[in-house]
C-alpha cells in the first residue's frame, strides 16, 4: 500500500477499509507526520506492529462529540498533550498568555486546553467509560508522580489520578507502548498490565508489588517541602534503566507505582523507528490555514541521537530521555538525508544534525550500556569524569559524509554543543571542523551564567571552562581566516542567584562589550532539580539551603541587569545596584553600568559610564552588532 497519512476521519478509515481502529491517538498538537513529533513516532511504531491507528488532533475539549469522530477503538485511547507541556506552550515565564502556538495550523493560539493530558483523558472517560486510556508525551511523563506546578503554585498529585487514565507510558515510549498494545490484544485487562517497564499504574494494594522503594505519602509532601526535596532526589536517582528501582507513592486510598525505566534502544531499533514511512510533513488539510509553523525548523534537520549525560539542573531530559545516549547509524541518517535532498523545497542546507546535545554520539563511558549511569556522580559536572569517553570521531565522520552528498551546500549544527565536552576531547579536530564547515557566522552556546555559586546550582562547569572555549574558538577561527562569533545564552533568576550574582553577570557583559537581545528567565517546569530548588529552597542533591528569587520585582531587576544598557531598564538597574550595595557602579567611570539620574540633563538613561555630551557623540557612531561578541576583549 502506498504510504499515506494515518486516518483523521471516518472517510479516511473507509479508504483503508477499516470499520474500527485498534487505537485512537488524541493529541494536543496538529497532526504532523514527521519523526520530530511524538504522536507520529508512536502511531507509526504501532502501525509497524500491525495495529490500526487513527489520530484525533486537537479535538474541541468543550464538545464530547469531538472525541467520537473515529468511533470507539478496539483496544484503547492514547493521549498526549503534544510535543510540549501545554502550560509551557501557553504561557511565558511571567505567566502571560503567548500569542502563537507553533504546533497549531496557522500558529493560532487556543486550540488546546490548559493541562491538556488531564482534560482530554477526562473527556474520553465521560464518553467511553470502559475504554483503556494510556497517557504519554512529555506532559504526562514529567508529571507522572507528585510534582510542583508553577502555574498554579501548588504541589500537584500524579497526573494519572487527576486524568482518570489507566496507565502512563513515560519516557520516549516506543518499547512500552508496543508491550501494552500486545498485552491488550492478547486479552489482558488494562488493570492487570502492571509489569511493563517505563509505565506508571495505580493499585489499591501492594500485595503483588515487589522490590520497591516507598516514597513519602502525598499528604506528607504537602506539609513539608523538605520531604518533597528528599522524595524528588529518590526519583531523580532512579531514572536509569539499569539501576532504577520501582517506586511507590502513597495517596489516601491508592498507590501510584512507577515501574523502572524502559531499556535504551539499540542502534538497529533506532534505525527501524526513523526508517518508518513518515510523510514528513503536516497533514494536507492544514494547507489552507498556512500549515503548521513547527515543521519549518525540523523539516530539513536530522535527529541523530537521544538522551543527554550533560544533566543540567534546569533540564528535564534526565527524567524523560535519560542520561544514556542512543544513536542512529550513519546509513540510516544518510538515507534520510538523501530524502531531504530530493524534496522540491530543499535549498541545499541541512539545518541541524543532532539531538538534545548535538555532539553526543555514544554513551559517556563503556560501562553505561551494561551497568547504567552512575547514581552518585555526573559525567561532566563539576568536571569531566576520568572515565568519560570524549571522542568526536564518529560525529566528524558522519558530518563529512553528509557534506559530500550531491545537492548539499552546507550542514549546520543548531541543536547545541557542550563546550566543556569539546574541550575534554584531547584532539581539536572537531573544533576545527565545526568552525570550518558548520557555523553560519554565529555559534550559540550556553554558559548560562558566570557566578560560581549559580553555576554550581545549575550543574554547569565553572566560568573558566567557558572562557577557555572562547579563547580556543577565536584562535581556531583566526587560523582559518574566518570571522565567526559566539552568542552566549544567559539565564536570569536561577536558584542560587542573588542580586550580587546578577550584578557579577552584568559586569562580565560590560567587560565583554555585549548586551544580549534576549534573556531567558528561569522557568520552573515540572521534574527538574532546579524546579525542586525553586519550590523547596533546597538543593535535593545535598539538602543544603538555596537562595531562590521568587519575587517578581526582584526577578525583573535581575533580568534588567543583564540588559542594563536598555534605557527602559534604567530604574530597575538603579534600584538593583542600590539594593546590592554597588553604588560604585553608578557614575561616569568606564567601569560604571549606569550614570546617576541627576547627572543626566536629558532626564533619561542613555548609556553606561560616559557623560551626556560623550553619549551624544557616541550615538552618532555605528551601533555595536552581535559581531562584537567576544571580540572586544580577548578572554
Amino acid at each position: 500500500m502506498k504510504p499515506d497519512y494515518l486516518p483523521i476521519s471516518r472517510a479516511d478509515m473507509s479508504v483503508r477499509g477499516w470499520n474500527q481502529c485498534d487505537f485512537v491517538y488524541v493529541c494536543g498538537d496538529a497532526y504532523v507526520d514527521h519523526p520530530s513529533f511524538g504522536h507520529a513516532i508512536i502511531s507509526r511504531v504501532l502501525e509497524a506492529h500491525g495495529y490500526k491507528v487513527g489520530i484525533i488532533p486537537q479535538p474541541d475539549w468543550r464538545d464530547k462529540k469531538s472525541i467520537t469522530i473515529l468511533g470507539k477503538p478496539r483496544l484503547g485511547f492514547l493521549v498526549s498533550a503534544g510535543n510540549m507541556d501545554s502550560m509551557v506552550n501557553h504561557y511565558s515565564v511571567s505567566k502571560k498568555r503567548r500569542s502563537e502556538d507553533s504546533y497549531t495550523p496557522g500558529g493560532i493560539m487556543g486550540k488546546r486546553p490548559d493541562y491538556a493530558a488531564v482534560v482530554y483523558s477526562n473527556l474520553i472517560r465521560s464518553v467511553y467509560k470502559d475504554s483503556p486510556i494510556i497517557l504519554g508525551g512529555i506532559e504526562a511523563s514529567l508529571r507522572r508522580l507528585a510534582h510542583y506546578d508553577y502555574w498554579s503554585n501548588k504541589l500537584k498529585r500524579s497526573v494519572l489520578l487527576d486524568s482518570q487514565a489507566d496507565l502512563i507510558s513515560y519516557g520516549m515510549g516506543e518499547r512500552s507502548v508496543v508491550e501494552i498494545a500486545d498485552a491488550l490484544d492478547s486479552g489482558i485487562p488494562v488493570k492487570d498490565i502492571t509489569f511493563v517497564r517505563g509505565t506508571v499504574y495505580r493499585t489499591k494494594s501492594l500485595e503483588s508489588v515487589y522490590d520497591y522503594e516507598l516514597l513519602p505519602d502525598y499528604e506528607e509532601l504537602l506539609k513539608d517541602r523538605k520531604e518533597y526535596a528528599k522524595s524528588f532526589f529518590v526519583q531523580y536517582s532512579n531514572t536509569d534503566p539499569f539501576t532504577g528501582r520501582r517506586l511507590v507513592e502513597p495517596y489516601k486510598s491508592v498507590y501510584v507505582v512507577q515501574n523502572p525505566p524502559a531499556r535504551p534502544l539499540t542502534m538497529t531499533e533506532m534505525d527501524d523507528i526513523y526508517d518508518l514511512p513518515y510523510m514528513r510533513n503536516y497533514h494536507p488539510s492544514y494547507e489552507e490555514a498556512g500549515g503548521v509553523p513547527a515543521i519549518r525548523e525540523v523539516k530539513f534537520s536530522l535527529i541523530s541521537n537521544r538522551g543527554c549525560f550533560g544533566a543540567c539542573s534546569f533540564c528535564a531530559l534526565t527524567f524523560h530521555q535519560g542520561r544514556i545516549i542512543q544513536a542512529r547509524s550513519h546509513d540510516s541518517l544518510m538515507r534520510e538525508a538523501r530524502m531531504l535532498t530530493d524534496d522540491p523545497d530543499f535549498k541545499g542546507y541541512i539545518h541541524d544534525v543532532g539531538g538534545p546535545t548535538a555532539d553526543f554520539r555514544h554513551p559517556a563511558c563503556e560501562k553505561q550500556m551494561t551497568k547504567g549511569a552512575c547514581k552518585n556522580r555526573q559525567c561532566l559536572f563539576p568536571e569531566p569524569c576520568k572515565n568519560l569517553r570524549a571522542d568526536h570521531g564518529d560525529y566528524i565522520e558522519l558530518l563529512r559524509k553528509l557534506r559530500s552528498l550531491p545537492k548539499v551546500k552546507k550542514v549546520f549544527i543548531r541543536s547545541g554543543i557542550r563546550f566543556d565536552y569539546v574541550l575534554a576531547d584531547p584532539k581539536r579536530t572537531f573544533l576545527r571542523e565545526l568552525c570550518q564547515h558548520h557555523v553560519s557566522g554565529q555559534l550559540k552556546v550556553a554558559p548560562e551564567h558566570v557566578a560560581g555559586s549559580v553555576l554550581k546550582c545549575m550543574g554547569k562547569p565553572e566560568n573558566a571552562v567557558y572562557l577557555q572555549f572562547v579563547k580556543e574558538y577565536n584562535e581556531m577561527n583566526g587560523r582559518l581566516g574566518k570571522k565567526q562569533y559566539l552568542v552566549p545564552y544567559l539565564m536570569s533568576s536561577h536558584p542560587g542567584s542573588t542580586i550580587k550574582e546578577a550584578i557579577e553577570l552584568a559586569e562580565y557583559l560590560r567587560d565583554l562589550g555585549y548586551m544580549p537581545e534576549q534573556v531567558q528567565d528561569f522557568y520552573p517546569t515540572p521534574s527538574t532539580i532546579s524546579t525542586c530548588m525553586y519550590y523547596t529552597g533546597y538543593d535535593c542533591r545535598t539538602m543544603e539551603r538555596v537562595y531562590v528569587p521568587v519575587n517578581p520585582h526582584e526577578k525583573a531587576m535581575q533580568r534588567a541587569l543583564i540588559q542594563y544598557r536598555n534605557p527602559k531598564n534604567y530604574d530597575l538597574v538603579l534600584e538593583a545596584l542600590k539594593a546590592g550595595g554597588r553604588t560604585d557602579l553608578i557614575g561616569f567611570d568606564k567601569k560604571c553600568l549606569i550614570r546617576p539620574k541627576d547627572g543626566n540633563p536629558y532626564g533619561r538613561h542613555t548609556g553606561p559610564g560616559v557623560s551626556p555630551r560623550a553619549e551624544k557623540r557616541k550615538s552618532q557612531k555605528p551601533k555595536k552588532t552581535i559581531r562584537n561578541v567576544h571580540k572586544k576583549k580577548e578572554t
